[in-house]
């Protein structure tokens, strides 16, 4: 059965993108128990084989059925469109435990044997002390799993979020809407996601959150029950290149036309990027990176474009060529 989400009159006004760490970072847990998950990330999983064989990620694994409900109050919607991980690991942990407790006891039914388990009495004899201790799991995770790479990662978030926010003021949401995946449909009024389980929501006015996810691909998750602000989370775009290491130099063409920090600085924006994503994965100082992009923008290379907090930088079609040609 499909999953339907239908739209009034003021939903088309409250409908907004988000990127969100904690949903990152849930999604991280359950692609490592998740094989149809690793194509894109399999370098990402050689690399966090040890350090994930030193966490106790069985606990978040009891909640993350391969059919079923997962626990909204642990993998809440984005609380605003820029929150850092500690603002909403903080929500996690305010969690009222009764509503947590009612909500885990779903996710639990989903797997035989779960509510019976120990995990599953504990948590369900003492509320309070679940939240705690799977909100401590959870930042866990994200400290190991997630936080080195986060750079990376919201760079190439927020670069889909741009590219969409355009696409949005170009054909409007209804065009929008099936562009995100081939699995969505839009009839004017209704959003319908093809989907292994039926879910029907009315918007009620609240609108529908937009959230690219790298690692719920290739999933296309629509959901969440009040109090929650309906979401949609798809497959972020670039992310076949996500976990590639930019070449050891650029070309020397390119090298001797810009400068070689300068010619690396444009052979690495595959994607939108911020200053700081492209500081990381290049190894430069940010004051350099920042330099080498006024630059290239002055050039007629780069565009800029704000979004929240940072500023994404992408090439021009004068840009491309020129990299193309190197």
């Amino acid at each position: 059965m499909p999953s339907l989400l239908h739209f009034g009159e003021d939903d088309f006004l409250r409908c907004r993108f988000a990127v969100s760490p904690l949903w990152e970072t849930q999604e991280a847990v359950r692609t490592l128990k998740r094989p149809d998950r690793h194509g894109y990330h399999a370098p990402w999983l050689r690399r966090m084989r040890t350090a994930a064989s030193g966490l106790d990620l069985a606990p978040l694994w009891l909640l993350m059925p391969r059919r079923g409900h997962s626990p909204d109050w642990l993998g809440s919607p984005p609380i605003g469109p820029a929150a850092t991980f500690e603002e909403e690991i903080a929500a996690v942990r305010a969690a009222d435990p009764e509503a947590a407790r009612e909500d885990t006891a779903r996710s639990l039914a989903c797997t035989p044997g779960a509510l019976q388990s120990p995990w599953g009495r504990a948590w369900l004899a003492d509320p309070a002390r679940m939240v705690r201790e799977l909100a401590d799991a959870m930042e866990e995770a994200w400290r190991v799993l997630v936080a080195p790479d986060w750079p990376r990662l919201r760079a190439l978030l927020e670069a889909d979020v741009a590219f969409h926010s355009r696409r949005l003021a170009e054909v409007g949401l209804g065009a929008l809407l099936p562009e995100l995946d081939a699995r969505l449909s839009w009839n004017g009024r209704t959003l319908t996601h093809a989907y292994h389980g039926e879910y029907i929501r009315d918007l009620d006015g609240q609108g529908l959150v937009l959230m690219p996810s790298v690692f719920s691909w290739p999933d296309v998750v629509s959901g969440f029950d009040p109090p929650w602000q309906p979401t949609l989370v798809y497959p972020a775009r670039g992310i076949a290149g996500l976990w590639t290491e930019p070449a050891e130099r650029a070309p020397e063409v390119l090298v001797r036309l810009l400068g070689r920090n300068r010619a690396a600085v444009l052979a690495a924006l595959d994607e939108p990027a911020s200053t700081t994503a492209l500081a990381h994965r290049l190894g430069l100082a940010p004051s350099s990176v920042s330099a080498q992009l006024a630059v290239l923008r002055d050039a007629g290379l780069l565009t800029s474009r704000r979004y929240g907090h940072q500023v994404l930088y992408g090439r021009t079609p004068l840009g491309v060529a020129l990299v193309c040609a190197g």
